[in-house]
Order: structure tokens, then C-alpha cells, then sequence
């Protein structure tokens, strides 16, 4: 673990306690921590947070390998919540911070006795962020919530599926818990805006960040609502292709794969269409401009699914780079790993993990200036690897103290 690191970072000097589990809180803090904010996660004693154990676990080992990566640069200590002594080591942690990022069940905190009054009293000054299912008011505020329910509620999955009447199948999802994502990164937007008011010195009654799944979800989707509000339009999903603009599909390769193009500017279908050899289809007034092209969307797919499928997928790619048209075979995982643009910006990074060895980490978003593999101080810890360090260094407690407290199930 090299903490030095982190010193030229642009959010070092900022400490940040999570009483975070599974998605949301914890990708809010990761990626403060990435860009070198101190987190101190705090776990119950034992087996830590249930996402430890989410996705494939290697042989012999009790965490997976996602958690190397979903708890990197964080310090894991363990507290039972549900036990008074621990609440009051929790307490102390917060006199220490700048700010508390949970993501529990609304009012759960409240029951612990670790509520925004006790908080606030143990630090009027940390910015306090929590994230919810439906948000901390109003009245489904106590509903049970995930990121899939964020999405259905926030109108995403209504529309991750394809067009009325294709297909009986539900829509899909996008195979990761991208509710809980969102959420978090509206957290750590909301958590940064309140570090900049009150360094300006701006009045603020309370430094509280409200993030709703639902709502941080329903903010993605575009002109849907007033298209909704003016013109009475809910809008359907569209499968793959965009009700707003043509061609902006994805098209079948030679090869058995999927091609996405997005030539939808008149000066870009012009280029398609030089590229396809197909320059009689600019004269057709099916497809004279946007809004005609949009009307005629299933002849003109048709035309260039035609040509797609004579070519490879790597012909395609290289007719497109030479015509400069917007376009990319759909990546997978492995086409990622394999990218030269991912490698030569950072965003393949190869970090030893005690734990398993070595082990391929995404890079650090946004890029600012700082070398990325340095960026990754550590790998995700072990549940109380940070016991002694935070108790000991930061609280002043002594070592027969935390012994005390762990042999009673306190941390």
C-alpha cells in the first residue's frame, strides 16, 4: 500500500467515511477515492460487506475478483452498527471527516442512533450524502429499493427494449447495476458541490445530499418528458435504432457480428453512402435529409444492412475510418482488454493484488494530469485491514482498547 501516492491528487486532503454496502454508496466513494480522497469503509466484523462475495470468487479464496477493484483504494474497518459501543466508535470517525456517504434503507441510521442530529452533533461541519431507493421524503420514501427499481420507476428499462408488438420478450437490461452507478455519481456531485460551498463560505443551513435511485435515473432521459408535457407523446423504445435521427442503427457483418454506424448529419450520410458505393441513394427523397430519413428508416437500414452484410467486420471498421463516419463493432470485454486506444490512455491497468496476484483494473475517470497506475494505490482490502490504523493512528485509541472492543463484536 503506498498512501504517499495520493499527495499530488486532486481530492487529497479530503477524508470521507462510507457506511456503505453493495452498489451505490460504495461506487460514490470509489471514485472519490480514485481521485485521492481518503475513504474509510466502514464493515461489520466477520464477512463485510455482502459485495465482497458478488460475481466469481477464485478457488480458495473468500472474496471475488471484482472486489479488487469495486474496493480499491478505500481503508476497511469493522464496526457493528447495531451494537452501542460500536455506534460510538462510529461517532468518533465522523468528528474526523469531512464527510459520511450511506446508502442504507431510510431512517435505518436514525434506529442506530447514527442519524443526521447525532451527526451533525458529533460534526457540524461534515457534509452528509444519502442515497435511497425513492429519497429521503415523500411518501414511498420507506419502499424497498434496488438499482433495478431505479430504473423501472425512473423510465430507463421502458425503454431497454425494442419496438411494441417486435417481440413478447421483457425489456432487457444493460448488465450492470447502472441505477446504483447513477446514483453514485450524483452523490459524489452533490458531496463536492457542498465541499465547494462551504470553502467559499457560502451559508448553508445543512450540508445534506438527497440522492434518489429513481430520480437519478429519471434524469437521463432526455426530451422525454416534455415531449410528454407538450405534446401528450410517451416515448416507446426503439430496439437499436434512435426515433430522432437516421441512420443510427447497427447492422449485421459478414462475419455473424453487430456494426454500429451514426451517420446521421447530411454530410456524414453523404460519406456513407461514397463509402457504400451507393451515391444514387443522396438523389432519393426518401432520404433528401433528417426528417425524411427518419420517416423512411426501415428501407434505408435495409439498403445498408445489404452492403454490411458483404463485408467483414474489420473491412467495415476500415471503410468507415477512411470515410470518417462514426462507427464501431459492439465490444465486448475482451475487445476492450485488446484496445490500443483504452492501453495508451490509462485505462488498462495491471495491479498486484496480495491477494490474488495480478489482476486487471479499469483506469481512473476523468483523467487530470496524474499517472494513472499511480492513481490505483491499492487493491480492495480485507474487512478490517485498517482496524488498528484508524482506531489506533487516527481516534487515539489504544491497542488493548480495540482489542477489548473486538473481543465484545463492537469493531
Amino acid at each position: 500500500m503506498n498512501e504517499k501516492s495520493s499527495k499530488a491528487s486532486p481530492l487529497s486532503g479530503l477524508r470521507i467515511l462510507e457506511l456503505g454496502h453493495f452498489i451505490a454508496a460504495p461506487f460514490c466513494t470509489r471514485v472519490l477515492a480514485d481521485l485521492g480522497a481518503e475513504v474509510i469503509k466502514v464493515e461489520p466484523p466477520g464477512r463485510g460487506d455482502p459485495v465482497r462475495r458478488w460475481g466469481k470468487v477464485p478457488d480458495g479464496q473468500g472474496d471475488s475478483v471484482w472486489w479488487s477493484v469495486h474496493g480499491r483504494n478505500k481503508k476497511s474497518v469493522t464496526i457493528n452498527l447495531k451494537d452501542p459501543e460500536g455506534i460510538k466508535v462510529a461517532r468518533q470517525l465522523v468528528a474526523h471527516v469531512d464527510a459520511v456517504v450511506e446508502n442504507f434503507k431510510p431512517g435505518q441510521l436514525d434506529k442506530w442512533g447514527l442519524g443526521l442530529p447525532e451527526i451533525e452533533k458529533a460534526n457540524p461541519e461534515a457534509v452528509v450524502v444519502q442515497i435511497s431507493g425513492f429519497g429521503q421524503s415523500g411518501p414511498q420514501r420507506d419502499r424497498a429499493a434496488f438499482g433495478l427499481i431505479g430504473e423501472a420507476i425512473g423510465g430507463l428499462r421502458h425503454l431497454t427494449g425494442y419496438p411494441p408488438g417486435a417481440t413478447d420478450s421483457p425489456p432487457v437490461r444493460t448488465g450492470i447495476s447502472i441505477g446504483d452507478s447513477i446514483a453514485g455519481l450524483y452523490g459524489a456531485l452533490g458531496l463536492l458541490a457542498a465541499i465547494y460551498e462551504k470553502q467559499a463560505g457560502k451559508k448553508s443551513s445543512k450540508r445534506h445530499v438527497d440522492v434518489a435511485l429513481t430520480e437519478s435515473v429519471f434524469s437521463l432521459l432526455e426530451g422525454c418528458l416534455p415531449e410528454y408535457g407538450f405534446f401528450g407523446d410517451i416515448r416507446q423504445p426503439q430496439g437499436s435504432s434512435l426515433a430522432t435521427t437516421a441512420p443510427s442503427n447497427a447492422y449485421p457483418s459478414k462475419d455473424g457480428k453487430w456494426f454500429l454506424i451514426g451517420a446521421n448529419s447530411d454530410s456524414l450520410f453523404a460519406r456513407l453512402c461514397k463509402a457504400m458505393g451507393r451515391a444514387e441513394l443522396l438523389s432519393d427523397a426518401r432520404f433528401a435529409d433528417n426528417p425524411a430519413r427518419v420517416s423512411n428508416a426501415a428501407a434505408l437500414d435495409g439498403e445498408i444492412a445489404a452492403w454490411t452484410r458483404t463485408k467483414l467486420i474489420a473491412e467495415l471498421e476500415a471503410a468507415m475510418d477512411e470515410a470518417d463516419v462514426p462507427a464501431s463493432r459492439i465490444y465486448t470485454i475482451a475487445d476492450i482488454a485488446a484496445d490500443s486506444q483504452f492501453h495508451h490512455r490509462g485505462m488498462l491497468q495491471r495491479m498486484p493484488d496480495p491477494r490474488l496476484g495480478e489482476v486487471l483494473h479499469p483506469g481512473v475517470v476523468p483523467a487530470m494530469g496524474f499517472d494513472q497506475a499511480k492513481a490505483i494505490r491499492w487493491t480492495g482490502p480485507e474487512v478490517g485491514e485498517h482496524n488498528k490504523k484508524v482506531f489506533v493512528d487516527l481516534l487515539g485509541m489504544s491497542e488493548a482498547e480495540v482489542g477489548r472492543l473486538a473481543k465484545a463484536g463492537a469493531v
